[in-house]
């Protein structure tokens, strides 16, 4: 799926810290823990706590967060409908890891 150029010009500018707290609230209410999100985004980036925290300190935008991952080679075999599209069917690289973190 092609995403329109708004679109990707958002979601590349979009911070990191700034959508942190979203994913926190959407765990904690299907009754997880920051620990274990924390524990998805290490598997899916590399970055451990420490790393995470630096992402959000310094405002990463979600362009410059992917840039600085090292994606886990499994990554691809995440699969599933966000928002009415299929995760696996996204072209950008971007989007679609962004995707990825939505839907684990």
């Amino acid at each position: 799926m092609k995403t329109d150029e708004k679109t990707l010009k958002r979601i590349y500018n979009m911070t990191f810290s700034s959508v942190y707290p979203h994913y926190v609230t959407k765990v904690e209410k299907k009754g997880r823990t920051r620990e274990e999100l924390d524990e998805v985004i290490t598997w899916l980036t590399g970055f451990d706590n420490a790393a995470i925290e630096q992402q959000m300190a310094t405002n990463a935008t979600f362009q410059d967060f992917f840039a600085n991952a090292q994606l886990n080679p499994n990554a691809s075999l995440i699969t599933g409908v966000i928002c009415g599209v299929r995760v696996e069917e996204i072209e950008d690289p971007v989007v679609q890891q962004v995707r990825y973190l939505d839907k684990l």
